[in-house]
C-alpha cells in the first residue's frame, strides 16, 4: 500500500503554461453556456530539490490566488511531510472560501504533488493511489443543446463504434425554456442508441424543480440512466423535493469543490455523486466522496480532463466511469506524447511514472502552441502572512 502521508517536498521551482486552444469538432453549447468554438488546457509544473516534477492541469487564471495564498507555503515550507504542508496550504485559502477558485486551484496543486510522488517512486499513479487495474469505463459525453439532428446522430455513431455503453446529452436549451424540444431529442437520441446503451440528460443546474418534473413526465423517465444537475447546485431543499418526486437517479457533484458538501446532498436524495478530481480541493477530498458512494452503495463518476481523470477513476470500483466529452477534449490530443487510449469502451492506462499524461513540450515550443507561460522560484517569492478578516 502507497501513501503520499509521509513524503517530503521541497519545491524550488514553479511554471504555469498555457497552451493554444483547439477547434472542437463541433461548437458546443449547453443549457447556460456556449457556443464553445475551441478549448484549451494549462498545465502547472512543479520541480522538487532534487529535479523530480510533477504536472496537473490548472485553471490559469487565478494568478493571484495561487501567488499570494499557495506559492509561498510550497516555497517555504521545508522538510515537511506532506498532511503538514497541505494542511497549511488548506487553511491559507479560508479567506479566499472553500468552495470557489482558491479550493479548486488548491486540488490541482495537490495533483502535481501526487504526480511527482509517483514519479519519484518510478510507478503510475493510479498504482500509486493503489489501483488493481489499468483500464477504466468511458461514458460519451456530448449531445450540445445546438447541436443538428443530424450532428447528434453523428456523434451517437462515433461512440456507438467506440464501444461505449453510455451516452450524455445536454438539456436544458436556451436557458431551460424548450422542454419540449428537450424531450424530443432525447427521444431521438434514445432510439439511435436502442436499448441496450443507456442515455442520460445534463442541464446544468438551469430548471427549477416544477420544469425539472415536466421534463422527466415529457422525455420518459424509464428510458434515462440519469438526470444530471437539473436544478441551481446550491438549492439542496428544491434538490431533496425533487428526489422526493422521482424515481429517476437525480446526480450532482462536479460544481463541488468541497467533499463536505456530499453528505447533504446524499441525504437529499442524489444516488449519483460527480466530483472532478481537477476541480475539488484535493486528491483525498475526491477520495472521500469516491468511498461516500460505495458505502451508500450508489452511482460514482468523474469528468473533467478524461486522460487525467482515469487514474482516479482507476481507484473506484469496475462499474465507475470516466467522462469522456470528445468534440471540445479530442483535439487536445495532438498535445500529447502519452495518454490513455480509447478501445472498446475502455481507457486503457499507460504504465508511465506519474499522470497517464505527458505534454510534449518540445512540439509544442517547434510549432509554437505555447499561448503564455509564467514561472517562480522559491527564492523570488516571499513567505506567506495570512491577512486576519473579522
Amino acid at each position: 500500500m502507497y501513501t503520499i502521508d509521509d513524503e517530503v517536498f521541497n519545491i524550488t521551482k514553479a511554471c504555469i503554461r498555457i497552451l493554444k486552444p483547439v477547434k472542437a469538432v463541433v461548437p458546443f453549447e449547453d443549457s447556460t453556456m456556449g457556443p464553445f468554438q475551441s478549448y484549451g488546457i494549462a498545465m502547472l509544473s512543479i520541480e522538487d530539490d532534487n529535479g523530480f516534477t510533477g504536472e496537473a492541469p490548472v485553471f490559469h487564471s487565478y494568478n493571484n490566488i495561487f501567488e499570494t495564498c499557495l506559492l509561498p507555503i510550497l516555497f517555504h515550507t521545508h522538510n515537511a511531510s506532506y498532511q503538514t504542508l497541505y494542511h497549511r496550504m488548506y487553511w491559507a485559502i479560508r479567506n479566499e472560501g472553500f468552495r470557489g477558485p482558491a479550493a479548486a486551484l488548491l486540488g490541482q496543486v495537490d495533483i502535481a504533488l501526487h504526480d511527482l510522488a509517483a514519479r519519484r517512486k518510478g510507478i503510475p499513479l493510479h498504482q500509486y493511489l493503489n489501483a488493481r487495474r489499468n483500464q477504466v469505463k468511458m461514458y460519451g459525453s456530448g449531445g450540445g443543446t445546438n447541436y443538428s439532428l443530424k450532428e447528434l446522430e453523428a456523434e451517437v455513431g462515433f461512440f456507438l463504434n467506440a464501444g461505449v455503453d453510455c451516452y450524455k446529452m445536454k438539456v436544458g436549451k436556451d436557458f431551460g425554456t424548450k422542454i419540449k424540444e428537450d424531450a424530443d431529442r432525447v427521444k431521438f437520441v434514445r432510439n439511435l442508441l436502442g436499448r441496450n446503451i443507456r442515455l442520460a440528460v445534463d442541464a446544468n443546474q438551469i430548471w427549477n424543480g416544477e420544469q425539472a418534473l415536466r421534463f422527466i413526465e415529457m422525455a420518459g423517465s424509464e428510458d434515462i440512466a440519469w438526470l444530471e444537475e437539473p436544478i441551481h447546485s446550491a438549492s439542496l431543499d428544491q434538490i431533496a423535493q425533487l428526489c422526493k418526486s422521482t424515481t429517476l437517479e437525480i446526480a450532482y457533484g462536479e460544481s463541488e469543490r468541497s467533499a463536505l458538501v456530499f453528505p447533504a446532498l446524499v441525504n437529499a436524495g442524489v444516488r449519483h455523486l460527480q466530483p472532478a478530481p481537477t476541480q475539488i480541493s484535493g486528491v483525498k477530498e475526491w477520495m472521500r466522496v469516491r468511498d461516500l458512494a460505495a458505502k451508500e452503495r450508489i452511482e460514482f463518476s468523474s469528468g473533467a480532463y478524461s486522460w487525467f481523470t482515469a487514474s482516479f477513476i482507476a481507484s473506484a470500483s469496475e462499474a465507475c466511469r470516466v467522462e469522456y466529452l470528445h468534440s471540445l477534449l479530442s483535439g487536445l490530443e495532438k498535445y500529447f506524447s502519452v495518454y490513455p487510449k480509447l478501445k472498446n469502451g475502455m481507457f486503457e492506462l499507460p504504465d508511465t511514472a506519474g499522470l497517464p499524461v505527458r505534454i510534449d513540450w518540445d512540439y509544442c515550443r517547434e510549432k509554437d502552441l505555447l499561448a503564455g507561460s509564467r514561472s517562480w522560484q522559491n527564492n523570488q517569492v516571499a513567505q506567506y502572512h495570512p491577512v486576519v478578516t473579522m
